[in-house]
Parts: structure tokens; sequence; C-alpha cells
């Protein structure tokens, strides 16, 4: 007995683990970007206090209001808590398989026959037993609760990343919006001195009706895109509202005021390819995933060999309830054992399983390192050019406002009628309204640049934010 007890310890603490070692999955990933030359965008490597709370960069005391409350109310960054912990229970009721287990039971019994041969019996006792883990299938299990806690982890990480940048880029296409609601304004109340003036003309006898319908049509098409742009800016309020879990009309007051675009960093730290490995939350918890499909192996293959357990039990029992008047104590003391060797084909199955779901996590694994390539690759690209077209377009707004200039100078001097100069105004007001979208755009990209690089995560973990 002794030695069955000595050799149950030695293989359990001697480290005995079936199943597959977990290795990280080496990845060859590109030297660099394939990004063109930027204007603002400047490609500097690993600086972590850039990254950390990037949203601040913008200078909008209004953006980082909403960011503050969103990080502390966002209902699914609640959920990615309360999944974190769920799989720290998981975690601990593993650990726990590892433990001996104590129980207790007692009864009372009361048997005879006739008048007299009456007889009461009390008895209590303590059990326990313990699993031993030979083969390391429990160990394997920890090891797995601990990859899926890890796992859970950096899926808050992804969700405040995700939401970081919902917010911003909600904020940004709002104020955008706002802008070109005001530049639609001033071109309808050019359309409608437009179509006043065909109607002057008509009556004078120098128009038409067709005149006349063209600019009532240009009226009411100006009118259409104002109501548009209206209902845009108010719904990237509810967005907005909802990302802060307030009903959808909450930030109505607050946000309705009209505010400039904000203007994006000068720089953005874009770093290496390989930096997404450490720094994208997505990856990361793909990893995690996958460590913890790979454990699962070992798991199941346990499961093809005997079960040893040692067990225990003491006791006393006594006709009446005295610690001095026990009449029997027992007690027993052994190993036992349980093998499923006709589940074989069963759990041979169940193995092929878990390697199955291990190839389907590597495979998402290395998808979402690729995805994750794609998307910096093409935001980097999309930054790039929309910062090159708002040049062109702040270009085109200063030739327009010299036109409407020179246009209202003509008509001053007798050169030429008041429709000239609408139309320059008309042509001005196209100019400023595309230039304010391309703000936005250029806003919105730089956001998504952020969120593409997993900026923001850092702010939950000070320490990881220090290192590059």
């Amino acid at each position: 007995m002794l030695a069955v007890l000595v050799a149950l310890f030695w293989m359990a603490a001697g480290g005995c683990m079936v199943g597959p070692d977990y290795r990280k999955p080496a990845v060859s990933m590109p030297g660099g970007w394939d990004s063109p030359p930027t204007t603002q965008a400047s490609v500097i490597l690993n600086q972590p206090s850039q990254m950390r709370a990037w949203w601040t960069r913008f200078n909008d005391q209004e953006l980082n209001s909403l960011v503050k409350r969103a990080l502390a109310e966002n209902l699914d960054l609640l959920a990615a808590e309360q999944r974190i912990h769920a799989a720290r229970a998981t975690l601990g009721i593993a650990k726990g398989e590892l433990l001996p287990t104590l129980g207790s039971d007692g009864s009372y019994t009361r048997t005879g026959g006739g008048r007299l041969l009456w007889a009461s019996q009390w008895q209590g006792a303590l059990n326990a037993a313990w699993q031993v883990d030979v083969f390391g299938g429990l160990r394997r299990g920890v090891e797995q609760a601990d990859a899926s806690l890890d796992a859970a982890e950096w899926d808050r990480r992804d969700v405040l990343v995700t939401v970081l940048g919902e917010v911003a880029t909600d904020y940004i296409t709002l104020r955008g919006n706002q802008q070109a609601v005001e530049i639609a304004r001033q071109n309808l109340d050019v359309d409608t001195r437009n179509a006043k003036v065909a109607r002057d003309k008509k009556r004078l006898g120098t128009g038409t009706e067709l005149d006349i319908a063209q600019a009532d049509a240009e009226v009411a098409s100006t009118a259409a895109a104002v109501e548009s742009l209206e209902a845009a800016s108010q719904q990237s309020i509810y967005a907005i509202s909802i990302f802060l879990a307030l009903p959808p009309t909450a930030l109505n007051q607050e946000l309705s005021p009209v505010q400039k675009v904000p203007d994006p960093p000068g720089e953005v730290p874009v770093g290496l390819p390989s930096d997404l490995l450490r720094r994208r939350p997505d990856i990361r918890r793909a990893e995690r995933q996958l460590a913890a499909a790979h454990a699962g192996i070992g798991v199941v293959v346990a499961q093809l060999f005997p079960q040893f357990t040692l067990t225990g039990n003491v006791g006393l029992q006594s006709r009446q309830i005295s610690l001095q008047n026990w009449d029997n104590s027992f007690w027993s003391f052994g190993p036992g054992v349980t093998w499923s060797i006709l589940d074989a084909n069963r759990i041979r199955s169940n193995i092929d399983l878990q390697n199955a779901l291990t190839d389907q996590a590597l495979t998402t694994y290395r998808q979402t390192i690729l995805n994750a390539l794609l998307q910096v690759q093409d935001v980097l690209v999309a930054y790039a050019h929309e910062q090159h077209r708002r040049e062109a377009l702040s270009e085109s707004v200063r030739l327009n406002k010299r036109a409407v200039e020179l246009a209202a100078k003509r008509y001053q001097d007798g050169q030429t009628d008041f429709l000239a100069v609408l139309d320059a105004e008309r042509t001005l007001f196209a100019s400023q309204n595309a230039l304010v979208i391309s703000n936005q755009t250029v806003g919105t990209d730089a956001v998504t640049l952020y969120e593409a690089l997993g900026g923001g995560w850092e702010i939950d973990d000070p320490v990881a934010a220090t290192q590059p």
C-alpha cells in the first residue's frame, strides 16, 4: 500500500503530462509598410505615449469628455468585463480539481420491535478524496482555463479599442456634418436668390420658364441635401449616446451646437508591421485562444489513461450523543482506479475533434494577422491620398473665393449680371463643402489608423504603456 501511494505521489509531482506542449507559432511579417509620402502622418517607431491616449491629440475637450464617459459606462465594455469574471471563475474551478475534497455526513437511526427492543444510533464521519493527476489531464485543464482567461482579458482590450474608435469617428462625423449643414444652408440662400433673379428676368422679358424651372430645381435639391445632412448629424448624436449607455436623445442639447471638425495630429506612430503582434488585442486574443485549444488536446488525451483516486473516511458511532461514550470508531483509506477502456473510440474521436479545433484556431490566428496588416495598409494609403486631396480642395476654395471677388467686381462695373455672381458663390460653397467633408475624412482616417494599430488599450495597463 505504501509503495503504491509513493508511486502515485511521485508520478503526479514528476511533471508527467500527456498531450503536446504549446509553442507560440512563428510568424513572418513584412519589414515595412507600402505607403505613399504624406504631408502630416509621419512614420514614427515605438512611441507608446502617443498611442496610450491618442484621442487627446485631437485637442478637442468635448471629445475627451465623451471618451472618458464611454470608458466608464459603455455596456460592451461591461459585458467584456463580465466575461473576464466568468473566465476567472472557470480557472478557479480548474485549479480546484487539483486539490483534495473533504466532506462530512451524519445520521440518526432508531430501530427495534415490540415494546422494549427499541435502540437509537448516532453516526458521524469525515470523507476525503483526491484525484491524483498522474497523466496531467487536470493540469492541462488549468493551462486551458488560464489561456482562456488571457483571451478574455485581450478581448476586453479589443472591445476597448473599438469603442474608442467608434466614439471618435462618430464625433468627427458629427462635426463634419454640422459644418456641411451650415454650408448647405448658405448654398440654399444662393439658390433662392437665383430663383428670384430668374423670375425677375422673366417678368422683364429677358428670361424664360426654363430658367425658372432650373432655378427652382436647384432650390429643391439643396433643401433635400440640408435635410439629409441634418438627419445624419442627429444620427451621429444618437450613436454617441448609446456608446455612453444613454438614451439616444440624451446628448442632443450638449452636442447640437455647431463646432469645427477636430484637427488630426501631425504625426501618427505607425511603427513596423511586426509591432502589430504585440499591439493588436485581436491578435493577442487569437493567440491565447490557440493556446487554450492546444491545451485542450492534453485534457482529452488524458482520458485514454487510467485515473487514480485516493479516498478515505473516518467516523464514530454511538447509541447517544456523547463524546465520552462512543461504542465504535471506524476508518478506511486506500487508492482507487477507473479506466474507460470501452470508451476508447469515443475518446479518440474527441481527440480528433480537439485537434481540428486547434487547427482552426491556428488558421484564425494567421487570418487575424493578415487582416490586421490589410487594415493598416489600406488606411495608410487612404490617409495619405486624402491629405493630398484636401490640399487640392484648399487651393480650389482659395481660387473660388477669388472668382467670387472678380464676379462681384464685374457686376459692380456693369460688365455682367448678378446671376454670374450667384453662380460663382454657389461654386465656392460646393468647394467649401467638399473641403469640410475631406477634413472629416482625414480625421476619421486618423482614428481608423490608430484603431488599426491597436492604440488605446494601454490605459488599462500602465506598465505596457511605458515599454517600447
